[in-house]
């Protein structure tokens, strides 16, 4: 019997027995690349990854530090001796900081800044948020209006992208206070906006008076330009989203001027109305800020925090407890249910970051009629009055007179552009350090 094969003539075969592997064609053979094949993969590729990329959307993503903040990451460090400041330290992370991260921003030369001018890097870095706080708190400036170092261990400052990657770990945060907190908003949308001539003002309806009269360092003179102020980044996404530098719908930074105590009902109805009863996805962060219109009255000021605190927990009560439904107020024990949960906050049951800030320090244009309740002497004990009473609260402390006692001030009071731009990055840092993923 033979084996008829076109490639090889003929072979033979036994019954019963299958003819040598050499003589049988590949089973691949028949296949071979065509257009048709071609479009047919890369449909495919296009559908995994599509139905990939919908997987991550519709889970939500736990927010995460970064591995420099929960890893110890080894390095060469370099130490120079008899060196004031040592050079900061040689990783990918520390790279921001070492250069102009304005370099590509708006107005950039017009306004005649660079990130450089703001703050001089040095090592270590503060590796927790205690350590951070002080050292921003009681950092300073060799000379007028030179960078602004703190003291003991770095800050970071942080390049846009990185701006947009932590307060994006957040949900909202709320920010509730003065025109000083105001300014601390204007700044950060300057960061968020890549615009250092319109970043902190609504430029999209501005006049050509106001575009005049509100660029680059004049965006904070609270006189002309307060009502021009961002008070949302919604409203950035809802009148200029293409001015916007981080990825849409992935930020919310809010603030509710609330300056007198008593606070007005419709105030803290505003309040309730940003938190939910259900706890989010993500955290909040809220950041406080008071003293001046109160003439530095420090027991207005802690009731008027008490005020706010007391308002999250009733309306929220997953800030000091998870998962616990709103069951409004009621008392126990002599106290009411919201200020005893205000209470197991402090014990870290729940995840409920807050910071206060106070007033930065006064200037030579400062009125002759608040030298004495206003002036430097009375801002730096409310400073260290405010620094331990908050803490007995649960709540963290910033000061900022240190950083802006040899700063520019418009009247005396608000600093300019540059100094908030520093009191921006300083809160900043203060979110980086937060422990999100354990929320």
């Amino acid at each position: 019997m033979t084996y008829f094969s076109e490639k090889h003539e003929t072979t033979s075969s036994s019954p019963g027995v299958s003819p040598p592997r050499w003589t049988l064609a590949p089973k691949m053979s028949s296949w071979s690349v065509t257009p048709r094949r071609i479009i047919l993969f890369i449909l495919a590729v296009a559908l995994v990854y599509s139905l990939n990329a919908l997987l991550l959307v519709s889970k939500p993503h736990k927010p995460q530090r970064p591995l420099y903040l929960t890893q110890t990451l080894p390095y060469n460090s370099t130490i120079l001796a008899h060196a004031a400041f040592q050079p900061p330290e040689a990783l990918p992370h520390r790279q921001s900081d070492m250069v102009d991260t304005f370099a590509s921003y708006k107005y950039r030369n017009t306004c005649n800044i660079s990130s450089l001018d703001l703050h001089s890097p040095f090592a270590p870095l503060c590796t927790d948020r205690k350590s951070l706080l002080t050292a921003m708190s009681s950092g300073g400036r060799i000379g007028h209006d030179a960078p602004y170092m703190p003291r003991d261990c770095d800050m970071r400052w942080f390049s846009t992208e990185e701006i947009c990657e932590i307060l994006g770990r957040f949900e909202k945060v709320i920010i509730l206070g003065d025109s000083m907190m105001r300014h601390i908003i204007g700044s950060l949308n300057v960061l968020i906006r890549k615009d250092l001539g319109y970043g902190a003002v609504t430029d999209w309806n501005f006049s050509p008076e106001e575009r005049q009269d509100c660029f680059c360092n004049y965006q904070f003179n609270v006189k002309a330009c307060s009502v021009q102020g961002i008070f949302k980044t919604g409203d950035v996404v809802k009148n200029d989203p293409e001015s916007l530098a981080c990825p849409a719908n992935t930020i919310d930074v809010i603030i509710e001027q609330m300056i007198r105590f008593p606070i007005p009902s419709d105030e803290l109805d505003r309040l309730r109305g940003l938190l939910p009863a259900k706890k989010p996805t993500r955290p909040y962060a809220f950041i406080f800020g008071h003293g001046l219109w109160n003439d530095l009255d420090l027991q207005a000021t802690l009731d008027w925090l008490d005020i706010l605190l007391d308002t999250m927990i009733q309306q929220a009560p997953w800030l000091a407890s998870p998962n616990q439904p709103s069951k409004g107020l009621t008392r126990s024990r002599g106290k009411t249910t919201v200020a005893a949960k205000r209470e197991r906050s402090k014990q870290g049951s729940g995840f409920w970051p807050r910071l206060f800030l106070t007033p930065n320090a006064a200037g030579k244009e400062k009125p002759d009629e608040w030298l004495v309740s206003q002036g430097n002497k009375a801002l730096m004990i409310f400073e260290e009055a405010v620094r331990d009473e908050v803490k007995r609260k649960g709540v963290e402390h910033l000061g900022t007179w240190n950083m802006s006692i040899q700063s520019n001030k418009f009247d005396g009071v608000h600093l300019d552009l540059r100094g908030n731009l520093i009191k921006a990055m300083m809160v900043l840092n203060w979110l980086n350090m937060l422990e999100v993923e354990n929320f």
